[in-house]
């Protein structure tokens, strides 16, 4: 009875199988399923291996053209926009005049992700990528595709966010014309036009800025670092102003009490405020196009991190010395503030700052991204057509034109701002893998020469200790939000310190060939603990994100990247060097 079903199965063509076809059929897609797998986890698990490139070659690429100033003035433009003049207030409404230590406390830490990007930079001072490039090359391929993707989520709905809130403050310029006083309509540029109940939301003002920015961009390095050194330059002599004429308004009563709320509102402050200093890390996407990036790199990082963090506190000691720190507004505190001091003109300039500042922060957004895309390009995880530089121009034309594109739809039909709360989650997994591959890259340069079964458990060992360290990081973040208590939060941060005395005890480390962070593993580690304390601090649907866009990374990868990724592409790169007559 069972021979005669079998034969009469018949194949498309009409032909009899018999049983040993079905057999060798199934045993052949078994070995063909297995075959794929085997081919995932090679590639997957395949790190990037870099090697010295000359410097002076002729042909297509980037060219060198940034001076340390402009590195600077690159880190300050993309960290401060108009942030400065609304967070600031908001959080002290909560943390009141210790709004002060929040801004420290954030800063301190991001100084401590700012030391182990500076020494990855000063490592790897010849080729973009960033944070992803570092992942390639201390883990492996899809650990930096996951990467690239959390990070590029971010900086698409953070770049048509920007530009919103930039079409909206440029319109409330132009209603300073009498004849235009409340007659643009919301449309043009203040928040938008709803459609269909709310599901799109038209705005063609920032479609047109975005458009601005990415021509300028597409120009060259030299055209896009001369609006940036501008609008940087502007915005910072702004917020100089408004300290000093701030500071004449200062009344020492208004500080105390310090902190009203207690501790806890001034550790919770510090994690929202954190973000404020995020964009530092762009510095180091523009290793290709500076002059002397082994010295200047790690500068640009950590010293525009410094400017920031000086500016943020200074702010934050007028703002609760002007005003006290109960009846702030929630809108524009700060420009609030002036205006009940009778200084309202000031509001005037404070706008302008805003403007100059979002134009910055949306300038180096578009830029980053480009390299990004191009640094992907170049390693096959994305078509070829990424890695093209224009001939003359010496930029990333199509990849620069892409994100302009990607953010242009988003900004000017739907309202991001909703999708607020689930950003940062790019940034915080950048900053963690990074302050990890600090670690790894030292064992590394250790371990060459030791046998390569006893150099892989050690790595495995190394790994799994600094997993302990995530999971412990974020497990605190839960029961700190939660209010679970304290004596669970002593447990967790206990075991993160025994993962850190390990790293130490267990590992053999080496010094860093340029620029080195100190302490480590103790500072790598501090950095993802906290990183990642932060993350638990970020709305649940930050972590759904997360999870999401990881499986769609996944799935993005099995069907592409692995059958086209080339990790020695690197020794195809051709860099340029800047002009004689440009390099001084």
């Amino acid at each position: 009875m069972s021979f005669r079903i079998i034969n009469k199965i018949k194949d498309q063509r009409g032909h009899r199988i018999l049983p040993m076809d079905i057999l060798h059929k199934d045993a052949t897609s078994s070995s063909s399923s297995t075959s794929c797998f085997s081919h995932f986890c090679s590639s997957a698990l395949r790190a990037k291996t870099l090697k010295s490139s000359s410097a002076d070659a002729s042909g297509e690429g980037l060219i060198r053209r940034l001076s340390v100033f402009d590195l600077l003035l690159l880190g300050v433009g993309a960290s401060i926009g108009a942030g400065i003049f609304v967070v600031t207030g908001t959080v002290a409404r909560d943390a009141g005049p210790g709004v002060t230590i929040c801004f420290i406390l954030a800063g301190a830490s991001c100084v401590l992700n700012a030391l182990c990007y500076a020494e990855l930079a000063s490592m790897f001072p010849a080729v973009v990528g960033g944070a992803y490039l570092y992942a390639y090359t201390a883990f492996n391929e899809i650990t930096a595709f996951l990467v690239f993707m959390q990070l590029m989520l971010d900086y698409h709905i953070g770049a048509a966010s920007i530009a919103r809130s930039l079409a909206s403050y440029v319109a409330t310029i132009f209603e300073l014309i009498p004849a235009l006083k409340g007659k643009i309509p919301p449309w043009v540029g203040h928040g938008g036009q709803e459609l269909f109940g709310g599901t799109l939301s038209i705005n063609i003002l920032a479609p047109i800025l975005l458009a601005l920015l990415t021509i300028i961009l597409c120009l060259g390095v030299k055209e896009s670092s001369a609006v940036n050194s501008f609008m940087t330059t502007t915005k910072v002599v702004i917020v100089i102003f408004v300290i000093i004429a701030g500071s004449f308004k200062v009344d020492v009563d208004n500080w105390s009490p310090f902190a009203p709320n207690g501790f806890k509102e001034i550790l919770t402050g510090a994690t929202v405020v954190f973000f404020a200093y995020v964009g530092f890390d762009a510095v180091a996407n523009s290793a290709e196009e500076s002059k002397r990036p082994q010295r200047d790199l790690p500068i640009g990082i950590l010293g525009s991190l410094l400017v920031c963090v000086v500016l943020y506190i200074a702010v934050c000691l007028v703002i609760t010395g002007m005003v006290p720190y109960n009846m702030l507004g929630e809108d524009a505190p700060l420009a609030e503030a002036f205006t009940s001091k009778g200084l309202k003109y000031v509001s005037i300039l404070i706008s302008i700052g805003a403007v100059a500042g979002l134009t910055t922060t949306l300038l180096v957004g578009l830029y980053v991204q480009s390299r990004l895309y191009l640094g992907l390009g170049r390693d096959g995880l994305l078509p070829s057509i990424f890695a093209k530089v224009h001939p003359k121009r010496h930029t990333p034309v199509h990849s620069q034109v892409w994100v302009g594109i990607i953010a242009a739809v988003l900004g000017g039909l739907f309202n991001v701002h909703v999708l607020s709360h689930i950003l940062s989650v790019g940034s915080l997994t950048g900053y963690s893998v990074v302050a990890a591959c600090v670690v790894t890259l030292r064992w590394k340069k250790r371990t060459e020469n030791q046998d390569s079964s006893k150099c892989m458990a050690t790595w495995c060992e190394g790994v799994i200790w600094i997993v302990v360290l995530a999971c412990c990081g974020f497990a605190t973040g839960v029961l700190y939000r939660v209010g679970a208590s304290f004596i669970y939060m002593i447990v967790a941060l206990v075991i993160a310190i025994l993962a850190c005395v390990a790293l130490c005890c267990r590992q053999a480390y080496s010094e860093a060939p340029g620029f080195s962070c100190p302490w480590v593993p103790i500072v790598p580690s501090v950095c993802i603990f906290f990183n990642i304390f932060l993350f638990a601090q970020l709305h649940y649907e930050a972590w759904i994100r997360f999870v999401i866009l990881s499986l769609v990374s996944v799935a993005i990868y099995a069907f592409y990247g692995q059958y086209h990724a080339n990790p020695s592409s690197d020794e195809t790169i051709i860099y340029h060097m800047v002009p004689e007559e440009d390099r001084h």
